[in-house]
């Protein structure tokens, strides 16, 4: 008779979609994952995977092992977790994902509140305005802006936002407020990082959509420092509005052109995989996501 534990290892596997990122998520060695499977398959008297030194595949056998036990085996695992934890009180490491600038929009504070509830959880964020690959790197959640591409990723959205043009009164008395659209490309804006000196703005108006070849002589690859850059008269910049909320209240800035902007700029949270999500997780996104949507509509 096989080990349930052995078909709980190959749903983690599945997804994980590597022996490495398995290895990673549950702390124990790919080559005991490894012998843990060959060992399954001989029990069963089947092959659950075609493995390469690049790719690892499912076989037909494995898919059918997959789909008719991952849903009963998480559902043991989550009670499991509870049970072990007593009352159920949320328990772990949260290991998440988001844009370098996360914590302008999301609060310090929150955090604080969060973990002084919940003493058994700790909240480990990886900032970063690369994309991070949240199974090879082993993450349980990440926050995610723009629009989600197609993948095998469980995406939920928060908030649906936009991107506008500011620059400082300073900058607009010296240079001129432009007329229209078309004017920005005789400008000087605040370039993302690699634009070389130019780059393009998509923006949606009364109009409909425009294409602008913008140049200038900033160019950085985070909003913080794109918004100084903006504050300090160095031109106008193209950032999603809650990132320019404070200092368009506080006059440091002035929207450009109001009639335009871009949409699509989404706010997600984004799961490797909707099987098997931690209590300590789920309490966290639920929480988080509150927030984050009580920042965003202020």
């Amino acid at each position: 008779m096989f080990d349930l534990n052995d078909i709980a290892i190959f749903i983690q596997i599945v997804d994980a979609g590597s022996f490495a990122g398995a290895a990673r998520r549950s702390g124990v060695p790919a080559n005991t994952l490894s012998r843990r499977i060959k060992q399954l398959e001989e029990h069963m008297g089947i092959r659950l995977f075609h493995r390469s030194t690049r790719k690892l595949a499912l076989t037909d056998a494995g898919k059918s092992l997959y789909r008719q036990s991952a849903t009963q085996i998480n559902e043991l695992s989550e009670v499991s977790r509870q049970l072990s934890s007593g009352s159920g009180e949320p328990t772990g490491r949260i290991r998440i994902a988001a844009p370098s600038d996360f914590f302008e929009i999301f609060q310090m504070e929150f955090v604080a509140d969060f973990l002084s509830r919940y003493p058994k959880i700790h909240l480990d964020f990886a900032l970063s305005d690369q994309r991070v690959d949240l199974i090879g790197e082993g993450m349980d959640l990440a926050f995610r802006a723009g629009v989600m591409p197609d993948s095998s990723l469980v995406a939920r959205k928060i908030n649906t936002g936009r991107r506008i043009l500011a620059a400082s009164q300073k900058y607009l008395n010296s240079y001129g407020v432009p007329k229209d659209i078309y004017a920005l490309s005789q400008h000087t804006c605040i370039l993302p990082t690699h634009a070389q000196g130019q780059s393009t703005w998509y923006l949606d108006g009364p109009l409909g959509g425009a294409k602008i070849v913008i140049t200038g002589r900033f160019s950085a690859n985070t909003t913080q420092a794109q918004l100084k850059a903006a504050i300090n008269s160095l031109g106008i910049c193209f950032l999603p509005e809650p990132i320019l909320r404070a200092s368009l209240r506080a006059g440091l800035l002035v929207e450009v052109l109001s009639d335009y902007d871009q949409q699509n700029n989404d706010l997600f949270i984004v799961y490797p995989s909707r099987n098997q999500i931690p209590v300590a997780v789920r309490k966290f996104v639920k929480e988080a996501i509150a927030h984050l949507q009580g920042e965003l509509l202020e």
